[in-house]
C-alpha cells in the first residue's frame, strides 16, 4: 500500500471513530489530503480539523482514542489541538473546534470527510483567508533595514542576532517581493506560508537562495547578495545602500 492510501485510510478510520462517538459533527481534511491530493507525496502528514458539538472540544483534545490508531508520541501544541506521531509512522496535525468557533479561525478550503447528517457545510466552505498584501516600499524598506541593522549587530559580536535579521527576516521579504519579479503560480502558494513551495513556484529566484543563506559565520556575505539582488529588480535609496556596503567592509561611517 502506497503512502497516499495510508494517508486516506487513517483519515477513513479517524471519521469512522468521530461518527462512532455520537459527539462529533464532521472531519475536514486540510492541505495536501484536502483538496490538493495531487501534492501528496512520500513526506505528506495529516493535517485535518475535528468539529465536534458545542461543549465537547476538551473531551475530543484530552482523550485521543478517536485517532484510531496507536500513538507513539503526542503533545498539544495549541489551545486547539496537538500533534502526534503514530507508531506506523504517519504524523498529524489537528484542530479540534466547535461549531461556533470557525468563523473566527483562519483556514484554507478543505475536503470533508465526513459529516453529521445535521451538520452545517457552509460553515467550512468558505475561500481562503488571504495573507495580507505587502505594499512594495513597506518590503523593500523593512529588507534593507534588516540588512543595515544585522550587520551591525554582525560587527558588534552578536553573530546570531545577524544571522537571524539578515537571513530569515530579510529573506522573508525577499520572498514577500518576488511577486512583483515573476509571476507566481497560485496552485501552489501557501497562504499563510511564503516560504512553502517556493523553489516550485520561483525555480529562478531560488536558485539564488543559497547565497542568501550562507550561514553563522557568513551574514555579510548574504547581505551582499541580497543587496545585489534588491538592486537588480528594484530602486534602492543610495544613502542606505552606501551605510550597508560600508558596514559589509567593516567600516563604522
Amino acid at each position: 500500500m502506497d503512502h497516499k492510501q495510508r494517508l486516506f485510510n487513517r483519515l477513513d478510520a479517524i471519521a469512522a471513530a468521530l461518527r462512532d462517538s455520537e459527539a462529533a459533527l464532521a472531519l475536514l481534511a486540510l492541505g495536501s489530503v484536502g483538496r490538493e491530493t495531487e501534492r501528496i507525496d512520500a513526506y505528506s502528514d495529516l493535517d485535518f480539523f475535528a468539529i465536534v458539538q458545542p461543549g465537547q472540544k476538551a473531551r475530543f483534545i484530552e482523550n485521543l482514542d478517536w485517532l484510531a490508531a496507536p500513538i507513539a508520541f503526542s503533545f498539544q501544541n495549541t489551545v486547539d489541538g496537538c500533534k502526534v506521531l503514530y507508531e506506523d509512522g504517519i504524523f498529524a496535525e489537528y484542530g479540534v473546534f466547535e461549531p461556533q468557533e470557525l468563523a473566527s479561525i483562519p483556514f484554507a478550503p478543505g475536503r470533508i470527510v465526513w459529516q453529521a447528517e445535521d451538520f452545517d457545510a457552509s460553515l467550512v466552505e468558505r475561500g481562503v483567508r488571504s495573507a495580507p498584501k505587502y505594499a512594495l516600499d513597506f518590503l523593500l524598506g523593512e529588507a534593507l533595514t534588516n540588512l543595515y541593522v544585522g550587520l551591525g549587530r554582525f560587527r558588534r559580536g552578536e553573530k546570531l542576532a545577524a544571522m537571524h535579521l539578515i537571513q530569515i527576516h530579510a529573506v522573508n521579504q525577499v520572498l514577500r517581493l518576488t511577486p512583483y519579479i515573476d509571476p507566481d503560480q497560485p496552485t501552489l502558494r501557501d497562504p499563510y506560508a511564503d516560504e512553502r513551495r517556493f523553489e516550485q513556484r520561483f525555480p529562478g529566484i531560488a536558485a539564488s537562495l543559497p547565497q542568501f543563506t550562507q550561514g553563522y559565520e557568513r551574514s555579510v556575505e548574504s547581505a551582499r547578495a541580497i543587496l545585489a539582488f534588491v538592486e537588480a529588480h528594484f530602486e534602492v535609496n543610495a544613502t542606505l545602500k552606501t551605510r550597508i556596503l560600508e558596514l559589509c567592509d567593516g567600516s563604522t561611517g
